[in-house]
This record gives C-alpha cells, structure tokens and sequence, in this order.
C-alpha cells in the first residue's frame, strides 16, 4: 500500500503588527517554520519603550524570541532554531532571523517603506525557496493586498478567531415563537430557597444552552439556566413582572433585554458581565447605576474603577497638566453623561451629579496604570472593549483580585483599531472562551431606546 504522502511543511513570515497583537504568536505555527525579518525586530526595538500597552506586548514579544533562541549561534539562527514549547515536549517547527535582501532588478517595491523591504525579502526568499509556501502573516489588510498584487501569498492571523461567523456568538439568551414550553415533553418542577426550577433533558432546542443564559418566550416566560451537564439543565423561573419592575438608582429597564442584564449586574455570584449592542442599547447606564446600587446603597464593593479602550489614548495622556483622572476626564465623558441622565429629574442636576462623584468611590483609570495592579472588592468596568486584543483583555481581566467585578461595555460594529475586526477582537473572544463559565455571563442588548432620532438613524442611515 503506497504510503500517503507528507504535508508540504509551510515558512510562516510574521509582520510586526502580529507579534504586538499576541506575542506568543510565534508558538502557534506548529511543525511549519516561523521567520522574522530584521525589519520587524527593528519596529518592535522602536516601539517597546513607553508605558503604552503596545510596548508591554513588544516587549513580552522579544523575550519570547530570546527565550526561543536561547545561546543558538549565529549560524544556527540562520539555519532555523528549533521552537520548544514545554520543558518535556519535543521540540516542533523552527524560528528563523531573517536579514533584509534586496531584490535586484526592477520587479521590486521601494524600499522607503518597511512594509515595501519586508516584502522583497520575501519575494527573494521565495526565489530561494522554490519547493516550499511562504506566506506572509500580517493584521494589516492593505499589507496583505499589496504582497498579494506582487506575488507572495498572505493571511491573517486566525489563532485566536474561535469563529467564522459573527452571527454565531452567542447572545446570552435563546428566544421562542409562543410558548417555550410547547418544545418540551417532560420536566420535572421543585421548589428550592424560595425559587421555581425545572428539571430538562439537555436535547432539541435545549442541546446548546450555556449557563447563565436566559430562555424567554413571547407569552412571558423567563427562565435562566442555573446548571447544566451533559444529561439535564436545571432553569430558574424568573417573573417578568419582577424584572421589568426591579429598580436601580432610580433607573427602571425599558426592555426584557436591559431587565436581564440589570439581573446580571447585581448577581454577586457572577464576577464577569459582557454587555455588548448597538450605540444607546444602554449598556454604560445600566453598569453605572448597578455599579452605584452596588458600592453606595448596597456595600457590597468598595469602589468603581472605570477604564477604557480608546485610539489615541496611550499617547495623548503623555506628560499633559494634571492629575490621572483629570486627564482621564475627557475619554470617559459618556460616565459623566450617564450619570447626568440618572439625575436629570432631580431639582439640581448638577448638585446631584458633583454630590454622587463626591460620595461614590468612582476611580477614572487609564489602561496603562491597570497593568501590574490588582483591585480588590472593586467593580472595573471597561469602557469600549471591543477594541482590545485578546491578548490586552486577559491582561485586564487577571488583574480583577478577590471579591472584584468586571463588566465589560462594547459594541462590535464600531471598532476603531486598525488591525482588529469583529472576529479578531478581544470582545468576541472572551465572550466564546467564557460562555461555560459558571460566574460569568453575556447579554447582546437589542434596540436602540437611547431617543426616537437615535433609533431612526441607526436602522436607516
């Protein structure tokens, strides 16, 4: 029997900006080789100083390049090091340095660009490597279409898309036509501390419920999935009267979707909130008065922390006039405004608003200060998540210590990072990493009640 023949082992070529979005990337190739050209490792030398998160990724980016090539030659490097990824496993694949070449004759970009060297590197590199696929890895569209146009294959890093399919995240709640209990055969109800559980098969529309999602129907059932394993799911019956009805700091929701997330937020068993939805869904109203309810009325939490992600942000904070959180004051206007909403009925607005941020333990965080810290009893809320990488929202993420909240505010559709895409933020990948975790939940709010102008406007402009 002729023996089937071995995968074409494949030279990955990886642009800087893929190196700063995760630096481990260059774990992530398996058996094929990993190539960095000295162009890159001279971007990552210009941007690791700085207290910018960019840096902080630069710079855990060239410790695991030093950590990979070890005391290797340099004739060794030339020849590819091998990658070892844990002290027991066999090494897998290579990492090379690869020096700039120019090509010669005219089929060449210019070099004023280092986009245009590292691409005549590679196309020279192809010419040396002919039985082999070199493909360039770049977060830059523009780098990829320009590499493309002169003959060098490109793609976007995948590794840490989980889906295909934006549609496919889930939303944190299923809904049915009718009634929900016209697709169940058998349940079996108790009672327990006071609440109504039904007892399911996991099968037919129940097979892919998470916990902490919400099932609702259009007869006004709401039930919210307390357990699940493989055999059975275990809901909770929640009354929709109750929950359109709970009021926080003087904020009642508007629809079942701001309810189920109003329920999230002042859970204590839940430690992690993703609220995403279109702008004026009421995602920072909701966090802002639960945030308040929860550190003022209740104590439950010590102090807010509010952070947020915002282009720009790392460097116009620089070396301005001012304390932190006057600088932060103009990138987390939309916390000002939201509290100014909580308390537009009040006889002073204004009173109202300087008097809550005197009494509440509101902190305004730059995103560069979170790293290292570690906050306890607090509530972080992060501001614009969609626009961090996976990499930056584990590194916010950890730094939430004993008895802290995270609830993170974002909005898919309005990315303003240039090398991150819906399927590639940080946002849509914690909410898929997160959907089986027990203190954790996800709601995607619907609607736009932010005004009648608002909602006209995002369905038809």
């Amino acid at each position: 029997m002729p023996r089937a023949p071995q995968a074409r082992k494949k030279m990955y070529v990886l642009d800087t900006n893929v190196l700063i979005h995760d630096p481990n990337a260059l774990l992530n190739f398996e058996e094929h080789d990993v190539i960095i050209p000295m162009t890159v490792l001279e971007e990552l030398d210009k941007l690791k100083s700085g207290k910018q998160t960019v840096a902080a990724d630069c710079r855990q980016a060239i410790r695991n390049i030093d950590k990979v090539l070890g005391d290797a030659t340099p004739k060794e490097i030339e020849k590819g090091v091998p990658i070892v990824r844990g002290e027991k496993a066999e090494p897998m694949g290579r990492l090379l340095i690869l020096m700039s070449t120019e090509r010669a004759g005219a089929h060449a970009l210019p070099e004023h660009l280092n986009d245009n060297k590292i691409i005549n590197t590679l196309a020279a590199l192809q010419e040396r490597h002919k039985s082999r696929d070199i493909i360039l890895v770049s977060k830059d569209i523009n780098m990829r279409l320009k590499a493309r146009g002169f003959g060098v294959e490109a793609q976007d890093y995948h590794n840490d898309q989980l889906l295909d399919d934006i549609d496919l995240l889930p939303k944190g709640y299923h809904e049915f036509e009718n009634s929900f209990w016209d697709n169940i055969e058998k349940v079996e109800t108790v009672q327990r501390e006071g609440a109504t559980e039904h007892i399911l098969r996991r099968e037919g529309v129940l097979a892919k419920v998470n916990i902490n999602e919400f099932l609702i129907d259009e007869r006004g059932f709401v039930g919210k999935v307390v357990d699940v394993d493989s055999e059975q799911v275990i809901i909770r019956d929640l009354h929709q009267h109750d929950l359109m009805n709970e009021e926080v700091w003087g904020l009642v929701p508007r629809d079942i979707y701001q309810a189920m997330a109003l329920h999230l937020l002042l859970d204590p068993d839940i430690h992690l909130v993703n609220l995403t939805g279109s702008a004026g869904s009421g995602k920072t109203i909701l966090a802002l008065a639960a945030c308040i309810e929860m550190t003022v009325a209740s104590k439950m939490y010590k102090r807010i922390i509010a952070t947020r992600s915002t282009q720009g942000l790392d460097e116009d904070i620089g070396f301005l006039p001012g304390t932190e959180a006057e600088k932060m004051e103009p990138w987390l206007g939309a916390i000002v405004d939201n509290l100014e909403a909580l308390h537009e009925d009040d006889e002073n607005m204004t009173a109202s608003v300087d008097y809550i941020l005197s009494k509440v333990p509101l902190h305004f965080k730059s995103m560069n200060y979170i790293r290292g810290r570690s906050f306890q009893h607090s509530l972080i809320i992060i501001d614009e998540s969609q626009n961090l990488t996976p990499h930056q929202i584990k590194t916010i993420i950890t730094r939430a210590g004993n008895g802290s909240k995270v609830i993170c505010l974002g909005n898919l559709a309005q990315i303003d990072t240039p090398y991150l895409s819906a399927l590639s933020s940080g946002l849509t990948y914690m909410t898929e990493r997160f959907k089986g975790f027990r203190h954790g939940a996800h709601i995607h709010l619907q609607g736009v009640p932010r005004s009648a102008l608002a909602e006209y406007a995002e369905a038809n402009l």
